[in-house]
């Protein structure tokens, strides 16, 4: 069985500041967020917004069955940050700086271009668990501030992060991309998102990538040319 790499037993608040605990700070992010999260949903009124369609949500059926990997994602988020903030601080680097990313950039847009949709159904062609949950779920979270998808982006952040770990199995890394796969899905199945919200956040994924992992990428083709 592996062991923390930190022994968060011995945190206390005089000894936060040190260089193995300094990476929760990080966290520090999510608060930010969650306040302009709150700023954007209640001072940006709807009728402000500019509505996201494209005809290619025409296509896409309403499947209150997609509700599972849509709140799944939150339970993926929390499963990825907490194995990393135990057994590997350098993903968890990587991972929640990826979300602020993305959180930023989505968060300037929200405000510069605010955006909302439209394609909720005004009656649910089936009556059951799920689709009770969904009410519940719009009932929340308003249809507001949609564009990017930050469902996609944070999906994007942990699949990243997760396919280049080399000490997890295939089975678990192949579990990862699947259920990435599916919560994408999930956002405009659920009617929470438009089609433009889902491709909309693959650029704002792509710039964290490349800030994170640029000069990854680059160093083998460096070498290679030095070599020869």
């Amino acid at each position: 069985m592996k062991r923390p790499v930190v022994d968060y037993r011995e945190l206390r608040l005089s000894n936060i500041r040190e260089q193995r605990f300094s990476h929760l700070f990080l966290l520090l992010g999510w608060l930010v967020y969650f306040a302009f999260y709150f700023l954007t949903e209640n001072l940006i009124p709807a009728e402000n917004c500019t509505p996201i369609y494209s005809p290619l949500d025409d296509l896409v059926p309403f499947c209150e069955w997609f509700l599972i990997p849509y709140v799944g994602w939150y339970a993926l988020i929390v499963v990825s940050l907490g194995y990393f903030l135990l057994y590997d601080v350098n993903s968890f680097k990587k991972l929640q700086t990826y979300i602020m990313i993305t959180q930023a950039v989505a968060m300037t847009a929200y405000i510069l271009v605010p955006s909302r949709q439209d394609l909720r159904p005004l009656e649910f062609p089936r009556d059951n668990f799920l689709t009770d949950c969904v009410g519940f779920l719009y009932h929340f979270d308003t249809n507001t501030g949609v564009c990017p998808s930050l469902h996609v982006a944070y999906s994007l952040g942990i699949a990243s992060v997760w396919l280049k770990q080399k000490d997890v199995s295939r089975w678990w890394r192949a579990f990862v991309f699947v259920a990435v796969v599916f919560i994408c899905l999930s956002t405009a199945f659920l009617k929470q998102h438009s089609v433009v919200d889902i491709f909309a956040a693959l650029p704002v994924g792509l710039l964290a990538e490349v800030i994170l992992y640029g000069k990854d990428y680059w160093k083998p083709r460096f070498k290679k040319r030095s070599a020869a």
